[in-house]
C-alpha cells in the first residue's frame, strides 16, 4: 500500500504588530479542530508560490504580493506524508478573514502554542515563538 504524498503551500501571514493570522481546520478535514497557517494543495502545473497566492485568495480573501519562501518541511503521518512549503507573507491587499466560514484569529507570534497546531506545523510555530522568523 502506498502512502499518500501531499504538497502544500502555507502562508505565515504576519502584520506589523508581529501577529500571525491563523484559521481552524473544519470538522471533516484531516486534523480537524487544530489551528493552522492558511494554505492548500499545490495543483499540477503550479509552483508553490502560485499555489500560495491562489489558496490565500480562496481561503482568506487577500491578494498576496512578494511572498518570501522560508523552507520546506516534510512530516510523516501514519496515512500520509505532507510536504509543507512555508512562505512569509507580509505584503497583501485586503483584510484576511475566514472566507470559507472557518474560525480565524490574529495571535501574537510569541503566544502561539505548539499543542494548538498539527505536528507538521510545530517547527514553524517554535521558530516564530523564538523570533527566528
Amino acid at each position: 500500500m502506498s502512502v499518500k504524498q501531499l504538497n502544500i503551500s502555507v502562508g505565515v501571514i504576519r502584520n506589523d504588530k508581529n501577529e500571525i493570522f491563523i484559521t481552524q481546520r473544519g470538522g471533516s478535514s484531516h486534523m480537524a479542530g487544530f489551528w493552522e497557517f492558511p494554505g492548500g494543495k499545490i495543483e499540477a502545473g503550479e509552483t508553490p508560490a502560485e499555489a500560495l497566492i491562489r489558496e490565500l485568495f480562496e481561503e482568506t480573501g487577500i491578494e498576496v504580493s512578494e511572498p518570501q519562501f522560508l523552507h520546506t518541511l516534510s512530516h510523516h503521518y501514519p496515512d500520509r506524508v505532507v510536504n509543507l512549503h512555508f512562505f512569509l507573507v507580509e505584503n497583501w491587499a485586503g483584510e484576511p478573514y475566514g472566507k470559507e466560514g472557518q474560525p480565524m484569529r490574529w495571535v501574537s507570534q510569541f503566544e502561539l502554542k505548539d499543542e494548538d497546531f498539527p505536528e507538521a506545523n510545530v517547527p514553524m510555530v517554535r521558530a516564530l515563538k523564538n523570533n527566528e522568523i
